[in-house]
């Protein structure tokens, strides 16, 4: 391998750069600071490359880097000597290389934050509208669907339905198990410094039936279902698969929404009550181990002092939920654009989303039950 050689000849109104030896990768740390240290201030650069005998992607950069420092700084290259193959190399990594990176903008000030604060409320405003008009599609085709049953893909939605459902009973019911466990304990714990040890039964079927069951069931489906629907149909929308549906005359939303949607709309109810069933028989059996409460007692103070409503209004709540966690879903899929990366963001703000508003909806749904007296 022939040493590779950087050479300097100054001239009135021209620089000539003469490049010899061989320029391979491994040994370009031999020339590389006279590369670094060449400060062209305009004119014309000649460079002559006839004494270049082998060149390779690590030497064709370097060279292109060179012609990019004269450019920048107003100048002219003109490149003599060199083979066709040295010539097209160099031709080749210019058109690849990044693009310079952007000057340092600074320490951003009031004005920049000002600006950054527009930018993302009128983002976050047009997004408001595309979810609004996501969800009247959606409840458009839904309704259509209804009326038109023969619309529906049974053998799509008997598919959501197992993944949805059936596949999340073991998670919901170890869930709904423990969270009676935990307010049985440290209800007992709480209620004995007044001798009310009793009432832990009311305290567990109340908190359960009315809020905890359902409430924690759909935030463990928003986190389980959510994210595998924006993330199948993020995937299809990466591989055009969603254009080649619409290509086909078929309707997306009808064909990917609703079977999920509605798959949402028969579980979740279901999957609501198997975890407050769960609860109810984990609380039980830590009463009847912590407080003595045996299993007959804990039924008939169920019976006697929870009514139907507590019950009832879990129940009501879980359609809401379901349409809020299938909205999000399925409207952040299709905002993916482009990149498996563009998958993963909009996955995570689907999660992040549906438990936001699963909790804020229940919020709105306590106080509009306070407001009634239920």
């Amino acid at each position: 391998m022939t040493r590779p050689t950087f050479t300097t000849d100054l001239d009135t109104d021209q620089v000539h750069l003469q490049i010899s030896g061989d320029l391979h990768t491994q040994s370009l740390d031999m020339v590389e600071q006279e590369f670094a240290n060449f400060h062209p201030n305009g004119g014309t650069v000649t460079v002559d490359l006839t004494g270049v005998k082998a060149l390779d992607t690590g030497g064709a950069w370097l060279i292109a880097s060179l012609v990019r420092k004269v450019k920048s700084s107003g100048g002219q290259v003109e490149l003599h000597g060199a083979t066709a193959a040295h010539s097209a190399l160099i031709e080749t990594v210019s058109r690849n290389m990044p693009d310079e990176p952007a000057p340092d903008p600074g320490k951003p000030d009031f004005l920049d934050w000002v600006a950054r604060v527009g930018e993302r409320t009128v983002g976050g405003w047009k997004d408001s509208l595309s979810l609004l008009e996501f969800l009247g599609l959606t409840l458009h085709r839904l309704v259509r669907t209804i009326l038109m049953p023969r619309r529906l893909r049974r053998a799509a939605l008997v598919s959501q339905m197992e993944e949805t459902g059936l596949k999340a009973i073991p998670i919901v019911a170890l869930m709904g198990f423990l969270i009676g466990v935990v307010l049985a304990f440290q209800g007992a714990t709480q209620l004995k410094q007044f001798g009310a040890e009793i009432f832990v039964v009311e305290l567990i079927s109340i908190s359960v039936l009315r809020e905890l069951g359902i409430l924690l069931t759909a935030i463990i489906v928003a986190g389980r279902s959510g994210s595998a629907f924006t993330a199948s149909i993020g995937s299809m929308k990466v591989q055009e698969e969603i254009d080649a549906m619409r290509t086909l005359g078929l309707d997306p939303i009808e064909v990917l929404v609703i079977p999920r949607v509605v798959a949402l709309l028969i579980m979740l109810p279901i999957l609501g009550f198997i975890a407050d069933i769960a609860a109810l028989i984990g609380g039980g059996l830590m009463s009847w181990i912590d407080l003595g409460v045996s299993p007959g007692m804990f039924v008939t103070r169920l019976k006697e002092n929870t009514g139907i409503w507590q019950f009832a209004i879990g129940m009501i709540k879980a359609p809401f939920f379901a349409l809020v966690i299938g909205i999000i879903a399925c409207w952040q899929a299709l905002q993916v654009k482009g990149s498996a990366q563009s998958v993963g963001q909009r996955t995570t703000a689907s999660v992040v989303q549906a438990i936001f508003l699963v909790i804020a909806l229940d919020a709105m749904f306590s106080i509009f039950f306070s407001v009634l007296g239920v």
